[in-house]
């Protein structure tokens, strides 16, 4: 049972109720008709990163679907909430890779996005045996990673959102789909 792909997907719901607002957000990423089981953050060795648009095909409806997802919801009037996925691939595609969650309050989509992105560099590179200097600019660590040649990619999905004025609940949601089949 090792995901031969992986996708990105992500959305925002807004509605009255928080589990409808919940459902909104799964809507609008175009998972919400599956049967989500939520996994640990390891992004599977030789897995393809495929586009969203593609993925989705490979999705049936009612379908249990295994996935890494970030979540965060208000109804505070104009609070910023944001959900985002990090991924960290090896150059070494016969070695795991590492996905993170990050959900936040306050932060913007990019600063979210960066942050998610260095957690699951973080994680990759301390099971690589790479020094990993968190007091170091983001910049200074990627080009480290570039030099090692042992993390071929770094990168973010992210959804961020600003709490409904009227305040209903604001849900945001980030993901990385796992797929099963060839």
């Amino acid at each position: 049972m090792v995901p031969k792909k992986i996708f990105f997907t992500k959305g925002v719901g807004k509605h009255k109720d928080r589990l409808t607002s919940f459902e909104l957000a799964l809507r609008d990423a175009g998972i919400a008709s599956q049967n989500l089981v939520r996994v640990s953050s390891i992004f599977p060795p030789q897995c393809k990163l495929i586009p969203r648009k593609q993925g989705l095909t490979y999705l049936n409806h009612g379908e249990v679907v295994f996935a890494v997802i970030a979540e965060n919801s208000t109804r505070e009037p104009h609070r910023l909430i944001a959900s985002s996925i990090g991924v960290a691939i090896p150059a070494d595609h016969n070695t795991y890779g590492y996905l993170s969650e990050h959900h936040s309050f306050g932060e913007t989509e990019e600063q979210a996005g960066e942050y998610a992105e260095e957690l699951a560099a973080e994680m990759l590179a301390t099971t690589l045996n790479l020094e990993f200097d968190p007091d170091k600019s983001w910049d200074e660590k990627k080009e480290i990673y570039r030099i090692s040649n042992k993390i071929v990619r770094t990168s973010n999905v992210t959804q961020s959102a600003v709490g409904d004025r009227q305040g209903k609940w604001t849900t945001t949601i980030a993901a990385a789909v796992l797929i099963l089949s060839e």
